[in-house]
């Protein structure tokens, strides 16, 4: 039994069959055509936070039910095996909305946090520029406070949820002269519909497809001086707050993919005939699928111990990094090695071998490239 499963009670097993079946039920049959649409509709989300499955984190007063963590990587795991990358549940409840929550005054909670949990409103967080992504001090995003609140101008890009998203946390410098230039960076709501607050295209990728990625531009975009989050200034360390969640979230994410292409791999490998046999039979075949299985559980041993010191409120910056810079690629590994042992069914878009296999490799960039990590646990190692 896993260090979580030791953890889980019979609300947890329950809270897992609920959502269980509604995947079952309202997620997974759509998979395709939200994969073909490029884009999840957004009754999807006001269906999927009626059932209380967005935010359960979050205390009742705001919408939640007031569950730990746990449950996120519970929703996370469902969610994956609905043969789709795209409904990004776990990016707005979990990486989003605990910056409304964790930085926002009372106000702001009340106004927002209630339709975060309904899915009412879907959120998006805006970092990212054309120059300036793992360098988040070199954007040129500029929010000037005036006597109506603050002006903001700039382009953003590779936004998750720019399409659908009801509210935008965006990074931008109110100080563009600070010294160093990370002190001049805030964070700040932006509302959909706000004149000024414009979605660009919503990208083609090679994966992830039925996942809006987009970019957005800021022309003269007029928000109140209430729209701001926590302090002026404090938007770059509010950032690195929030890092030891979103990049073990992500880790997550690539453990379950490489979960389940093992799975997959395994079940096609046991039927499949060839010479008289089952593949899986075949020594180097069994052997390649020992490799793949001890590599799948190291890596869910790790994210399981990380996942219950985070819990407990432990710093883990520097083992999350390592989880970042490591899950990804094993979780890549793993899903090359079952395309091949697949053959030729694996390059074939019925399989979905295939769809992991598009889908898992942004992996490996997202919240901090494999590079920056090894950057990160370079320097917390001192050298």
């Amino acid at each position: 039994m896993s260090l979580l499963e030791k953890f889980y009670t019979e609300e947890h097993r329950i809270f897992r069959d609920a959502l269980k079946k509604y995947c079952a039920d309202k997620v997974t049959p759509f998979a395709d055509e939200w994969e073909e649409k490029g884009i999840v509709p957004k009754q999807a989300w006001k269906d999927f936070g009626a059932q209380g499955f967005l935010c359960s984190w979050l205390p009742e007063k705001y919408g939640g039910v007031g569950v730990g963590f746990e449950y996120s990587i519970i929703t996370l795991e469902e969610i994956a095996r609905t043969k789709q990358s795209g409904f990004a549940v776990g990016l707005h409840s979990d990486v989003v909305v605990p910056y409304l929550y964790s930085f926002g005054n009372e106000e702001q909670k009340m106004k927002w946090l209630p339709g975060c949990a309904s899915g009412d409103i879907i959120t998006a967080v805006a970092m990212t520029e054309p120059n300036a992504g793992s360098d988040l001090a070199a954007m040129k995003a500029t929010a000037i406070k005036n006597d109506k609140g603050y002006l903001i101008n700039g382009q953003k890009t590779f936004i998750s949820n720019g399409i659908n998203c009801d509210l935008c946390i965006v990074a931008a410098k109110t100080d563009p002269k600070a010294d160093p230039p990370y002190a001049g960076i805030s964070l700040l709501v932006v509302e959909d519909g706000t004149p000024g607050f414009i979605k660009g295209q919503k990208f083609d990728k090679i994966g992830m497809k039925s996942q809006d990625t987009s970019e957005i531009f800021f022309e003269d975009c007029q928000i109140p001086a209430e729209n701001l989050l926590g302090e002026e200034g404090a938007g770059f360390k509010y950032l690195m707050e929030k890092l030891q969640q979103e990049r073990l979230f992500a880790s997550w994410a690539s453990q379950i993919l490489a979960e389940i292409a093992l799975e997959v791999t395994i079940d096609f490998c046991r039927s499949r005939e060839a010479f008289g046999r089952p593949i899986s039979r075949f020594q180097h075949n069994s052997f390649k699928l020992a490799e793949m299985a001890t590599e799948v559980e190291i890596g869910r041993t790790f994210l399981e111990k990380l996942t219950l010191d985070h819990m407990e409120g432990k710093d883990v910056v520097m083992q999350v990094s390592m989880a970042k810079s490591w899950v990804p690629e094993m979780a890549n590994r793993i899903v090359q090695q079952g395309v091949q042992l697949h053959g030729g069914y694996g390059y074939m878009e019925e399989y979905l071998i295939a769809r992991l296999f598009r889908d898992v490799r942004v992996h490996t960039i997202y919240a901090g490239t494999t590079e920056i990590m090894k950057l990160i646990i370079s320097r917390m190692m001192g050298l």
